[in-house]
């Protein structure tokens, strides 16, 4: 398997997310209420496994590795735009973070919670065809075979550490949060 066929199978399971989400919005547009325990459980998949994990392992390894390389402006062009359209799934799952919040002191803030989570439906297909389609598949004629067997490595010790981190992350609050055990 090449880093691409890993990266697309990551896609695959923001692709799952995104109709969960879609299924959501109607949800809250027909209850005029957020459900918080879903809305958590999206948030800690777009931040955890879509940004920090996927996004991370093209950023990291593959855009770093890419930026050391003679690539056409196009590809070059492309890139930039990745990295600038992660930084907009970010934002977004920050604003759905902050409206849940104020949500729940009260605020009526439902309106923005179905914005910003219709903004990440309608975002991801295009991001993830771009990659999928033209990114992908031109990134690798810039790297030898040698170098694209190295990535699957370091694409799977990311993903170990990535695991490790959360979990010893969720360990140290509870930990705090019973009183420094």
């Amino acid at each position: 398997m090449k880093p691409r066929g890993m990266l697309m199978a990551e896609h695959r399971l923001i692709e799952r997310m995104l109709a969960i989400i879609e299924k959501e919005i109607i949800q809250i547009e027909k209850g005029r209420r957020i459900n918080s325990t879903t809305i958590d459980s999206i948030v800690d998949f777009m931040k955890t496994f879509a940004d920090l994990n996927h996004h991370g392992k093209e950023e990291d390894i593959l855009f770093s590795i890419l930026a050391k390389k003679e690539m056409t402006d196009e590809d070059s062009q492309m890139m930039q735009e990745l990295i600038e359209e992660h930084k907009f799934c970010r934002k977004a799952t920050e604003d759905i973070v902050q409206a849940k919040e104020d949500y729940l002191k009260g605020k009526d803030t439902i309106g923005i919670v179905i914005l910003t989570l219709n903004s990440l439906v309608r975002f991801y297909p295009k991001h993830i065809q771009k990659e999928d389609e033209i990114f992908f598949p031109n990134s690798e004629i810039y790297l030898t075979d040698e170098e694209l067997a190295s990535m699957i490595k370091e694409f799977k010790n990311f993903d170990c550490t990535m695991f490790q981190n959360k979990y010893k992350q969720i360990i140290e609050s509870l930990e705090q949060a019973n009183g420094g055990i």
